[in-house]
């Protein structure tokens, strides 16, 4: 292997002397074309999507075509004063525009004086515009508009806003003087792309990605820049001496994200989620169509830090399924010694076939004998006052997990989340006793639902080159419907074992009645 000249950016956009990049030419094109037709637009995506890059890249691009590009990052003017915001502006425009903007009082005549120079085409880039003041946030907006309206006359040719909302939402309120509507939003890699980039890794130092890695590590990021690049940054670096990266690298890999990495944007949605966690187990764990709204504070936090997004049909679904992981495993509750009591009943051979493997069949019947002894009270997480701080139901698929993971500490076995971006629960990867085999653990909510979990359970069960699959699915006492059933099918070569695990909501998550004390009667 050849000793890298260059390495995976993680942090702030690419310098192409230093880190691989992806020049994304089709994207570039759509915005120079924009420029070219004197469109002032918004460039918006979640945190870690790329969009420095991008306008870097679009920036370069427009030089090479006679365009002076001036970039600002306001990132950090919130509660700045006009006068600090005012002498950035003029200070950055003189360095990127060779303009002397000596005496100009006001944003107004700081415009003006750009119009009216008429010895080049210039363009203005204002990064993280969402932090700038409020305070006179309108009045920028104003001047900008006024120039926009007579860009025809003019050689401030285009004005570009980049942010993590969409910027044409925000500024089109009612109490926002501009009216533009054009904006260009960001898409994560393709997985072509997320191919191409590390191909350029590949080909300067000789070190090989196996391809079930690159594709394991499209599936649980969805092409997000900022993981793709952590991912293969991780991977090189801990496989220095490796001429190929192996799916067992890729797994350590994911280990070390899902319990140790301290990724900004995931500590950012889980700080967020503390304060909504019923909304985000409602959608971890309960199949309900719930309409993308971003109106909705909690919905529009999660969507610009890269969690939820909106499908075709205008319904929330989790963007980047390793963030939907790490959310899993944040709420798992505390159990105060459940899986102890757990382990302490569990011995080998009462689970073992005649061949001596694993007879799962045994394991989930133990199972359900557990959930009727013992309820789910257990796993209900709750605050000072004894209250439920999240949602009831979601103890259902807590229980069976920490059922299932006892397991595996007392055989040694180990478990994975096979990740997708569908709400409700992601299949869970058991590989004990040198078997392997896929969990759906579900709640039942209708017939229709139910059906389709064994069909989506047998696809996933193939993709990983599995042919049995155990659906359990836990249902409210209350539902009659006869179709509900525990059986053994056959879907598309992959063998479905169904399971029923019938709950009460008051009964199995009541409190347990203290026990009677007293002595015997003298």
């Amino acid at each position: 292997m050849q000793p890298a000249k260059r390495y995976f950016n993680t942090s702030g956009p690419n310098i192409r002397a230093e880190h691989y990049t992806l020049e994304r030419k089709a994207l570039v094109a759509v915005g120079k074309n924009m420029v070219h037709q004197n469109r002032y637009f918004t460039i918006w995506a979640p945190r870690q999507s790329g969009k420095s890059t991008y306008f870097r890249l679009l920036a370069e691009e427009l030089t090479r075509q006679g365009y002076l590009v001036c970039q600002i990052n306001f990132e950090n003017f919130k509660i700045e004063p006009f006068e600090s915001f005012f002498q950035v502006l003029k200070r950055e425009a003189r360095r990127f525009w060779n303009l002397t903007f000596e005496g100009l009082p006001t944003l107004a005549s700081f415009f003006q004086f750009v119009q009216n120079d008429e010895s080049n085409k210039y363009v203005l880039i204002i990064d993280e515009v969402e932090g700038i003041n409020p305070e006179y946030f309108g009045e920028f907006l104003h001047t900008i508009r006024s120039a926009y309206h007579s860009r025809e006359n003019h050689n401030l040719k285009s004005v570009i806003f980049v942010g993590v909302s969409n910027i044409t939402g925000v500024v089109q309120d009612n109490a926002s003087p501009f009216n533009i509507s054009d904006s260009l939003q960001m898409d994560y890699f393709t997985r072509e792309e997320l191919f191409e980039l590390y191909a350029q890794h590949e080909t300067e130092t000789g070190q090989i990605f196996a391809p079930e890695v690159k594709e394991k590590i499209f599936a649980i990021t969805a092409g997000q820049p900022g993981l793709v690049n952590g991912f293969a940054l991780r991977l090189v670096e801990q496989c220095a001496e490796k001429f190929l990266i192996d799916y067992q690298d890729y797994l350590a890999a994911e280990q070390w994200y899902l319990y140790e990495a301290l990724d900004k944007n995931v500590a950012n949605v889980i700080n967020k989620a503390k304060t909504h966690q019923k909304f985000l187990e409602e959608i971890l764990f309960l199949e309900r169509t719930i309409k993308f709204d971003i109106d909705k504070e909690h919905i529009r936090y999660f969507h610009i830090n890269g969690l939820i997004k909106n499908d075709p049909e205008g319904n929330i679904v989790f963007w980047v399924p390793l963030y939907k992981k790490r959310l899993q495993k944040y709420f798992y509750p505390i159990m105060n010694g459940e899986a102890e009591y757990v382990q302490g009943n569990v011995w080998l051979e009462k689970y073992q076939n005649e061949q001596g493997g694993l007879d799962l069949n045994k394991v989930v019947r133990a199972y359900q004998d557990y959930a009727r002894r013992r309820g789910f009270r257990y796993f209900i997480e709750r605050d000072a006052a004894g209250k439920p701080k999240g949602l009831r139901e979601a103890a259902l698929v807590y229980s069976f997990e920490t059922y299932i993971q006892s397991f595996l500490q007392v055989f040694k076995g180990k478990s994975y989340l096979e990740p997708h971006v569908a709400l409700g629960r992601s299949d869970l990867v058991v590989n004990l006793l040198n078997n392997e085999f896929v969990i759906e653990a579900k709640i039942f909510t209708d017939i229709t639902r139910f059906a389709a979990g064994k069909t989506q359970l047998a696809y996933y069960a193939a993709s990983l080159g599995l042919r049995k699959g155990i659906y359990l699915v836990f249902v409210n006492s209350e539902v009659e419907n006869p179709k509900v059933l525990e059986s053994v099918e056959s879907i598309d070569d992959v063998t479905i074992t169904t399971y029923l695990v019938r709950y009460d909501l008051e009964t199995d998550f009541s409190e347990p009645k203290a026990k009677k004390r007293g002595g015997r009667k003298k």
